[in-house]
């Protein structure tokens, strides 16, 4: 029976010294609570590092059988492993770097080589409890390279990816010198998740300009299969927080708490100590808060907590050194004997204690400078029972794009922070309850389990849609089925397409010359078959490049044809009226002007927008405005515009290789045909082919063919399979 393996660079527990032997003690980070849905279901289980270093085989083992009985696997890490790979790659190089803080990235090739030699170790203990039908649930940032791993070694496995940190944009992660590897391990996966669409944005934008990935409406096309990239906003347990806020102990907190800060309006603050949360900047805006209005004095109070974290880092140790600095100037300034502004607590609170603050807190200031989700805002907000209180949150959290209703703020605009914490104090009891309702409403619905099950759901889609490709993949048994067609065929055709088909594309496409296999392969198909090159290549081109060869041709996908019984020049197909073609023209031109790079091919029946050698992104924006623009002409001229792989062409409708191809069989019964294409020009020839014929497409699109095969490759494995 297939299981699921959840896969993260730590368990949900902490492992811990005491007293000579190993103590566990379980995570109550949301993660666990979400997932601990899926691994403590039957034969499923979590594989991660379990926090320590353990180098003693007997304490192993008996780690090993204990966290068995958790539904748990430990990968164990050494100290080297733990300061190149975890303190060192994941949190010295990703971490800013995906936080848009590139002033600490560190570029060192032995943390590299050890978060290679890391991602490894995981891949091998994975290996050891995945089977074949098995789902692998790979988790962030410290594991980019283990989906790849995987696959190369599993290369049927259902393989999840979820970030759960910002993805950067284009510009900074071009900036590490491994981002190709670490992008082509993410695509290892079918389903890449991120908590938001910028997320996502930002990592297609980066896999089609790094690794030449190219994408359409969420789904990369790799070399044979679809990967879907996809945002999923993750919840919290929504009920754990507001039942708690109602406890009893927590209630008790509340009254405790409430004595030594009566009468003050109270700002809550959480966070773990990391340069990416603004802490100082938050100190600093309380403090012109408290500048800007003596009223204040007295009345309101920040709680401030911190939780340890890398303090060993050097970065990290700057920042705790920081933070004490502000905290203690603010409170030496403004302290009296009855109010201390900021009460600031650099440790971690039990449950009870955190739900005491939420509960009894009017404001949570929760302002990074950038964040994957946080869902500190998102516990303050299920923990306000009564519905009142006001969440003041930073635009650069992932979680503003859902909790709309608070008030959101630039973290970088202290004015801005200062006027929304005023505003926040001030604000009526009716707004205050509007809003919170709003946010707990949308926070109940999308719940963390609720983010597990859609997730789920969209990886069992994710996979349908694959097997329906791989259903049509030519593999060893098809291309023996077609050879064996072939073999016994007394009268057989091939019509293969030229760019993208027999040959790879080439940003400049008059170098895309014929090699030498190529020219064999056609020559020796053309002694056993009638071979008909169908191509949107002008006439010249091909009747050049294919001179000598005894094979048909059909060139501008219709237009021209030569036929190898006539000798003599290429006769014209179709007869084309081609007084469209100045205005057409001019306003491709006003876009290669306004698109470097690109450039017009001109054909007897068509004009050509090429825009390979433009810069990613700017030729796909400009193809588009280009594609709405002709697409509005070519309604009154009788044309159509198709969109090719970086080519925009326009032409006749009434012309197209199907056309073409219907008219070079007519009059001859053939048992065996075969037609070879790979773009949106070649559907029309495969919709023109008889039901017997075998029609392939290149690459893994939908398509009208029976069949997809994986590359130019493996299409002359498959030609040269019918020569032997």
């Amino acid at each position: 029976m297939s299981k699921t393996i959840i896969v993260s660079n730590r368990l949900p527990i902490s492992l811990r010294h005491r007293n000579g032997r190993f103590e566990f003690k379980p995570s109550a980070g949301g993660l666990a609570t979400g997932l601990g849905s899926i691994y403590k279901e039957g034969e499923n289980i979590w594989i991660g590092w379990p926090g320590n270093t353990v180098d003693d085989p007997e304490q192993r083992a008996e780690i090993i059988l204990e966290l068995h009985e958790l539904k748990m696997a430990p990968v164990f890490l050494s100290k080297e492993d733990v300061e190149e790979f975890y303190e060192g790659f994941s949190n010295e190089t990703l971490w800013p770097a995906f936080h848009y803080f590139t002033q600490y990235m560190v570029y060192n090739p032995e943390h590299w080589e050890a978060y290679v030699r890391v991602n490894r170790k995981f891949c091998e203990a994975i290996l050891k409890k995945a089977g074949p039908d098995d789902t692998i649930w790979v988790h962030d940032y410290q594991l980019l390279l283990l989906p790849q791993m995987l696959r190369e070694v599993l290369p049927n496995a259902t393989i999840a990816f979820f970030q759960h940190i910002p993805f950067p944009s284009y510009e900074i992660i071009r900036m590490i010198p491994w981002r190709k590897e670490l992008l082509a391990g993410m695509c290892g996966a079918d389903l890449l998740g991120f908590h938001t669409y910028d997320d996502m944005r930002h990592f297609l934008s980066a896999v089609g300009r790094i690794n030449g990935l190219s994408n359409e409406s969420g789904y990369i096309q790799a070399e044979n299969r679809i990967i879907n990239v996809d945002s999923f906003p993750m919840g919290i347990d929504y009920d754990k927080f507001a039942n708690q806020a109602k406890s009893k102990k927590t209630l008790q907190f509340v009254e405790e708490f409430g004595k030594q800060v009566e009468g003050q309006k109270l700002l809550l603050t959480i966070d773990r100590l990391d340069y990416s949360k603004g802490i100082p900047q938050r100190i600093q805006a309380f403090n012109q808060l408290l500048e800007q209005n003596k009223d204040l004095h007295g009345k309101v109070s920040m709680i401030m907590i911190v939780v340890p974290s890398r303090d060993k880092v050097q970065s990290y140790k700057e920042l705790k050194e920081e933070i004490d600095l502000l905290v203690g100037r603010i409170n030496s300034e403004y302290s009296t004997l009855n109010w201390v502004p900021v009460h600031y607590f650099y440790r971690s609170f039990p449950f009870e204690e955190l739900s005491a603050f939420y509960n009894m807190s009017d404001i949570a200031l929760v302002t990074p400078l950038r964040d994957g989700m946080n869902l500190v805002c998102k516990e303050f907000v299920a923990s306000k029972t009564d519905q009142t209180g006001v969440l003041i949150l930073s635009e650069m959290a992932g979680a503003s794009k859902e909790l709309q209703d608070a008030i959101l703020v630039n973290p970088y605009d202290r004015q801005g922070v200062v006027d929304a914490i005023y505003n926040a104090l001030s604000m009526p009891h009716e707004e205050q309850v509007a809003r919170m309702k709003s946010m707990q409403a949308s926070l109940k619905k999308y719940d963390v389990f609720q983010w597990v099950k859609v997730f789920m759901d969209r990886l069992d889609h994710v996979k349908t849609k694959q097997e329906e490709l791989t259903s049509k993949d030519v593999d060893a048994k098809v291309m023996n089925e077609i050879q064996a067609s072939f073999n016994k065929a007394k009268k057989a055709i091939l019509f293969l397409d030229y760019d993208g088909t027999l040959t790879g594309f080439h940003t400049d496409p008059q170098k895309a010359v014929p090699d030498d296999e190529l020219r064999e392969i056609v020559k020796d198909l053309s002694k056993l078959a009638q071979v008909v090159i169908i191509s949107g290549r002008d006439k010249d081109t091909l009747g050049r490049w294919f001179e000598g060869q005894n094979i048909d041709m059909i060139a501008e996908h219709g237009v021209w044809v030569k036929k190898k019984e006539d000798k003599g020049d290429w006769e014209l197909y179709a007869d084309v009226e081609d007084g469209w073609k100045d205005d057409i023209r001019k306003v491709m031109e006003y876009y290669v002007l306004r698109t470097p790079g690109a450039f017009i091919e001109e054909k007897h029946h068509s004009l050509v927008w090429h825009y390979r050698k433009v810069e990613s992104g700017l030729g796909d924006l400009r193809m588009r405005e280009l594609f709405s623009h002709l697409k509005y002409m070519a309604r009154g001229h009788n044309l159509q515009v198709l969109e090719g792989n970086m080519v925009l062409e326009i032409k006749r409708p009434d012309i197209n290789k199907g056309r073409a191809a219907t008219a070079m069989m007519k009059g001859v019964e053939y048992d065996f045909i075969l037609a070879i294409g790979d773009d949106w020009t070649d559907e029309d020839t495969f919709k023109a082919m008889p039901k017997n014929a075998y029609s392939i497409r290149v690459g893994y699109a939908y398509t009208q063919a029976n069949f997809n095969i994986k590359s130019v490759k493996q299409v002359r494995q498959l030609l040269q399979k019918l020569t032997s």
